[in-house]
């Protein structure tokens, strides 16, 4: 972990559901790109700061495993950091605990920073590592492979 750990607050709603009463699969996605959203907006880099610098954050491989039920009006929190970042490339982990803190869902997410003029990844800008809450003396002493 590279970073502080970010929490974000969701309580769970019918539009979440599926037809069996608990969190539909493609829903946890939805719910992990809120809190990733949440974490870099607050952290200085929003939407706004995308469109002017026309450099976005982009997903290159997504894992997921659905542990334990989520239902309908459930609390829960969602838990993410950056795992790690070499070269191009951060490994970011995301954990939706219930109210007892068991892990419900886990997503780990392979992504990059996006230049969209020239159509390709980047390596992390200062501003773009402080979003995903890495502090600057955090890279400068990872190790590869970590």
């Amino acid at each position: 972990m590279l970073g502080p750990v970010h929490e974000y607050r969701v309580l769970i709603r019918e539009q979440h559901l599926d037809t069996l009463g608990h969190v539909n699969n493609a829903k946890y996605l939805e719910l992990f790109e809120e809190a990733r959203w949440d974490l870099i907006t607050r952290n200085g880099y929003g939407l706004e700061d995308i469109v002017r610098l026309r450099v976005a954050p982009t997903i290159l491989e997504v894992t997921v495993k659905f542990q334990r039920e989520v239902r309908n009006r459930q609390a829960v929190v969602i838990k993410s950091w950056t795992d790690s970042y070499a070269g191009k490339v951060a490994r970011f982990v995301q954990r939706m605990l219930d109210d007892q803190a068991r892990v419900c869902c886990e997503g780990v997410f392979v992504m990059g920073l996006f230049d969209l003029d020239a159509r390709k990844l980047i390596p992390p800008t200062p501003d773009w590592l402080r979003a995903v809450g890495i502090p600057p003396e955090a890279l400068a002493t990872e190790k590869p492979g970590a």
